[in-house]
């Protein structure tokens, strides 16, 4: 798989992308691809089943990669499990070679190696070249799994015809380079759609200290704050997270930890200079004590307590006439009981923002500390989507999907 001649393209440097390898006698030409895409700049990480290492080393593409080679999917003792790393790690999967074995595990849903396993864990686009005999390629069987695979998002790249390792003349020949390196192209241009934004988020719910124990605050989880990062990131975005919460963290985005909400205030000023889109997704306390104790306030010194609470200005309000908010697309949520829509574009206009998301607290099954969430989507040009319950994560990257069309054009 000689690589001389065939430039690795912009798209794909600084990429960190998993090579997921399978065993076929074409898993030598992997190598050559693992070093030329790590020479250019990409964080490779390779994953071998069993039989790949029957053809290729492990140490081969950590010598071409400088990182180690996952062949298993148990995990030391306090790490992570390595599909699951590995899944949330990379931003593109290339299965090369995949062998009909491993396009009918995966097709069918399975997970008992580290390459099938790290395949369903992914959250990325995943491109996979097939490589095996002509007669095995040809098969009912093998073209339905390939199909179901394209039919779930999979970006496929034939085999070509020529002399293959059994003797045979047909079409099972690993796919050139250059059909490789185009296919992952695509595949990064069609899931990236926010490459180039810088996306500032906040999460979590701010604390007002009372004494240096104490504090007040609310029971916002920081869950969807932490999503909506997650999914810009993933699919491109540069993404600064400001949080109060602490929940595992992304590969792809900068996390800020504030605690009250000066603090916040703070840090988003500081961070939203070359920001295209602000999600203000954190529960701002309304009041805080309007004086704070120096030391701990201890229950035998003190019989009772009586707290003085002045009010939170609105962040977003706050920093509304800020030259860093010029030109940034600012979406706010709203965490309501009743009349979303109504309440949802009051608030829109009283905070100055060009889009609100409003969710229903009253239901039990939704928000607060829940994975998932429901609501409604409302622009300011007047257009409304509804947010039907789903994942929060699932719910960012719908929200995700709506606000695109409304950002300047790149």
């Amino acid at each position: 798989m000689p690589l001389d001649s065939t430039p690795i393209p912009d798209e794909l440097r600084g990429l960190r992308i998993a090579v997921l390898v399978s065993g076929g006698i074409a898993a030598y030409k992997v190598v050559d691809l693992a070093s030329a895409l790590t020479q250019a700049g990409s964080e490779v990480r390779v994953a071998m089943t069993p039989s790949a290492t029957r053809f290729v080393g492990p140490p081969t593409f950590q010598g071409v990669t400088g990182n180690p080679v996952l062949t298993g999917i148990w995990a030391p003792v306090g790490s992570p499990e390595p599909h699951v790393f590995l899944g949330d790690w990379a931003q593109l999967i290339l299965v090369a070679p995949a062998t009909a074995n491993v396009i009918g595990r995966v097709a069918a849903g399975r997970s008992d190696d580290i390459v099938t396993a790290t395949l369903l864990a992914a959250r990325c686009p995943v491109v996979i070249a097939p490589a095996m005999n002509d007669a095995m390629w040809a098969k009912p069987a093998v073209q339905e799994n390939v199909s179901s695979l394209r039919h779930r998002g999979a970006a496929v790249v034939e085999p070509e015809t020529g002399h293959l390792a059994s003797g045979h003349q047909g079409a099972g020949r690993l796919a050139s380079p250059p059909a490789i390196l185009a296919a992952m192209v695509h595949a990064i241009r069609s899931r990236y759609d926010y490459a180039g934004r810088r996306v500032v988020v906040t999460a979590g719910g701010t604390r007002e200290p009372i004494d240096p124990v104490r504090f007040i605050s609310n029971y916002s989880s920081g869950k969807m704050g932490f999503a909506l990062a997650a999914a810009a990131a993933d699919r491109g975005a540069t993404v600064t997270l400001i949080t109060t919460a602490n929940h595992p963290e992304h590969h792809g985005v900068s996390v800020q930890r504030v605690d009250t909400s000066a603090e916040m205030l703070a840090e988003l000023r500081s961070q939203l200079s070359g920001a295209e889109l602000l999600f203000m997704a954190a529960a701002v306390g309304d009041f805080r004590p309007a004086r704070t104790a120096t030391r701990k306030i201890r229950r035998e010194e003190t019989p009772s307590l009586t707290l003085e609470l002045e009010p939170i200005g609105d962040l977003l309000a706050t920093v509304a006439g800020d030259e860093a908010l010029a030109g940034v697309f600012r979406i706010a949520f709203a965490a309501e009981d009743s009349e979303l829509d109504k309440k949802g574009v009051e608030k829109m206009k009283r905070k100055g923002v060009q889009g609100i998301v409003a969710n229903d607290i009253s239901r039990r099954d939704i928000g607060f500390g829940s994975d998932y969430n429901a609501g409604v989507l409302l622009f300011a040009d007047g257009s409304r989507f509804e947010l039907e319950k789903a994942t929060k994560r699932e719910m960012s990257d719908r929200i995700l999907d709506l606000v695109l069309p409304h950002l300047k054009k790149r």
